[in-house]
């Protein structure tokens, strides 16, 4: 008897220009276009296994261990209808392809990094549900036709289709052909950055993004300058940045950018507040920390961005991440020891500093665990296929053990 299964793991992403808003919110259609940078799976991923049985009795999803239920309509159940939808197609055209399409599935899906924490488990999450059963179905589909279908789950999954830099195209048609996903340049032309991700808390957000951004259309008039004036430009900028390898202006318009995201936030009524006094701490310190570099002739060396949460990411060349490391832990103490993975301390303890020139009166030093944990990653690549030993599903097609 064969086994139809298939694991995939995604990445996660995080914006330089942010998506907040949607047109159309059934089909997932942006307000703008953003553009984000894909991390490495090495250290951030969702893992999904995929299998199609006759004898299961109905659709069944489980995410890190808790089964979830999947709703008539809903976010997973278009998803799963779609990608089935494109392997009848198939079988359709092919007599001897195995009728699978027909079969129920068993997803197993699990996160290395917290849920909903402000770090984007639904964009990875949702890419790889989408990229796991386009591996189940043996689909000869292209990355952007499969952005399509994982952007219809949540937004942002259809950035997580590809490795390194990555924009999505908001589209103007009604049917949302196309808004799709489309890599503006891979890790490999330019993998010296670098990202530390603060995470100031893993608790979940008090107001979904879902929710969020839709009282921010309903209510924000600086949302319509920023969809209308501001992004077009901002997407054009970075895109040349990024092709440049130019990190100074790359730099900027992040920053630019998380600022008016949260500006456009607090502009919403009632107003939303994602981050919180340890995110304004960060945002001094690389502020300061820029400002040190820049007067002495140089150029900006950091760049924060924060997504609909208080976790800050800060980008970086691989250079300048030990010097930020170490301005982090001065103002805030770590209760855990960091995880070096590019050995960037050579196995000592770090000790917390500032660079010559910096005015330490800019932020007060925090509590030891207002920033819980320091994560050290880089730009990545998009989607794996796995070797059936990392199958999250058992035998009898149910979770195994974690």
């Amino acid at each position: 008897m064969s086994v139809y299964q298939a694991t995939a793991s995604a990445p996660v992403n995080i914006a330089c220009i942010k998506y907040w808003g949607k047109r159309d919110t059934k089909l997932i259609l942006p307000t703008n276009s953003s553009l984000s940078v894909t991390l490495d799976q090495d250290h951030l991923r969702s893992t999904t296994t995929s299998r199609a049985d006759p004898a299961f009795k109905k659709d069944r999803l489980w995410l890190n261990g808790e089964e979830e239920e999947i709703k008539e309509g809903g976010r997973l159940a278009t998803c799963i209808k779609e990608m089935r939808d494109l392997r009848r197609q198939l079988e359709e055209k092919d007599s001897s392809l195995p009728k699978i399409s027909g079969y129920p599935v068993h997803i197993c899906s699990r996160n290395n990094f917290p849920t909903a924490a402000g770090l984007a488990s639904s964009a990875s999450g949702f890419a790889a549900l989408v990229a796991s059963l386009a591996a189940l179905y043996q689909l000869p589909t292209d990355a952007s036709r499969l952005s399509l279908i994982a952007r219809q789950g949540s937004g942002s999954a259809c950035r997580s289709l590809f490795g390194g830099f990555v924009a999505w195209q908001m589209g103007e048609k009604p049917d949302g052909s196309d808004s799709y996903a489309v890599q503006v340049a891979p890790r490999e032309h330019w993998p010296d950055i670098h990202a530390l991700i603060c995470v100031v808390s893993d608790d979940k957000k008090g107001t979904s993004s879902t929710s969020g951004m839709q009282r921010t259309v309903e209510t924000s008039t600086l949302l319509q300058h920023r969809i209308k004036h501001v992004v077009p430009e901002r997407m054009r900028v970075i895109s040349d940045a990024i092709l440049a390898r130019d990190f100074d202006t790359f730099a900027r318009v992040t920053m630019q950018d998380s600022n008016q995201f949260h500006a456009v936030a607090l502009d919403t009524d009632p107003p939303i507040f994602y981050m919180n006094d340890v995110s304004r701490a960060i945002i001094a310190l690389i502020v300061e920390y820029n400002r040190v570099s820049v007067a002495n002739g140089g150029k900006l060396k950091a760049a924060y961005t924060y997504d609909a949460g208080p976790n800050a990411v800060i980008y970086a060349p691989k250079e300048n991440i030990k010097e930020i490391v170490e301005l982090i832990v001065k103002y805030f103490p770590q209760t855990e020891a960091f995880k070096d993975p590019f050995a960037l301390f050579q196995g000592q303890s770090v000790l917390g500093k500032v660079v010559e020139g910096f005015n330490e009166a800019v932020a007060k030093p925090f509590g030891a665990g207002a920033v819980k944990k320091l994560i050290h990653t880089r730009v990545g690549d998009g989607p794996r296929t796995l070797g059936v030993e990392e199958s999250l599903l058992g035998e009898d097609g149910l979770p195994r053990a974690a």
